[in-house]
């Protein structure tokens, strides 16, 4: 599965942004549901916790790419022409 990802362009600089991007997306949910009552405060606390709790799952898949990345640095097709598109941008490649 962490080849696959990193088949299609994720790795663990992703899944940590990710998980970050996750625990904003739950504090910005719960200040939004400060003012409301009943039914519906309950559903938006609930959305909170549904997305807070992707965060963990983000961070361990950004472990797992990070690990894979160190222990198999050959990249795919896609991240190889990425890299070498911003070595050629910084004048390394020249």
């Amino acid at each position: 599965m962490l080849s696959l990802l990193r088949k299609y362009g994720m790795d663990s600089d992703k899944m940590f942004g990710a998980g970050m991007a996750s625990i904003l997306f739950s504090v910005v949910s719960w200040a939004a549901s400060r003012g409301l009552q009943g039914e519906s405060l309950a559903r938006a606390d609930r959305w909170g916790i549904f997305v807070g709790e992707w965060a963990p799952t983000f961070f361990v898949l950004g472990v797992a790419l990070r690990l894979e990345e160190q222990a198999r640095p050959d990249m795919p097709e896609q991240s190889a022409r990425r890299h070498e598109s911003d070595r050629t941008a910084s004048g390394v490649g020249q």
